[in-house]
């Protein structure tokens, strides 16, 4: 099998990934969303709850990937894929809300998802049962299909943990400096822009919505 050292290949490459878990954990239930490799929503991944994509008219949902992380073991990325579609599947599937406050707060719904399907399950106190590790099912389920390493990566700046709505919160990237003395802020769910010369705290007043940086 040839290294995934190419954008092209990693984009399908990620496909295949969703397609094959979407089959083996989700029973094949799940619609392939737009799969992204982005490093603007500063985590790890995010899935939203809207149609960030049409194609000839048709909606799809977008799940991404934070580029900049990437260089981590590859369980870790498909646990991060995984917990994306477990959100996914609560919205699509079982039309159940997973997460609150703002869409930072992960409830049970999504707890009970996730440890069905591959992952384990950690609670914290402000984000709620956010921390997802690859479980040993998803453990044995990756040395089954012998799941390649990925060689390419975004390099990004340092990570802290931060959350992002609707999305894994084990990490952000944090800019230490900005250039032209501007920051970009956008609303996850319907993408509007704010920009600000400070870092600002700011709600989406059509979506109610925790804008982040990036």
């Amino acid at each position: 099998m040839k290294e995934i050292s190419k954008y092209s290949r990693l984009a399908m490459y990620l496909e295949k990934l969703y397609d094959r878990l979407n089959e083996d954990f989700f029973s094949g239930e799940l619609e392939r969303p737009v799969i992204t490799i982005q490093s603007t929503a500063r985590a790890y991944g995010h899935y939203t709850l809207y149609d960030a994509w049409s194609v000839k008219g048709e909606g799809y949902r977008e799940l991404n990937i934070g580029a900049g992380t990437l260089d981590r073991p590859i369980e870790n990325v498909l646990a991060t894929l995984l917990h994306e579609m477990c959100h996914q599947y609560n919205d699509v599937v079982l039309n159940v809300q997973d997460c609150s406050r703002g869409g930072t707060y992960h409830n049970k719904l999504f707890q009970k998802t996730a440890e069905t399907h591959g992952l384990t399950v950690r609670k914290t106190e402000k984000y709620g049962y956010s921390r997802t590790e690859p479980s040993d099912v998803l453990l044995e389920w990756i040395l089954n299909h012998n799941i390649q390493e990925i060689q390419l990566y975004r390099n990004d700046l340092p990570m802290v943990p931060v959350v992002i709505p609707g999305g894994e919160t084990a990490g952000t990237t944090v800019h230490t400096g900005n250039k032209n003395g501007s920051r970009r802020y956008c609303c996850p769910m319907c993408g509007m822009i704010v920009r600000a010369t400070r870092v600002v705290h700011v709600i989406c007043g059509d979506c109610g919505m925790d804008l982040v940086e990036g």
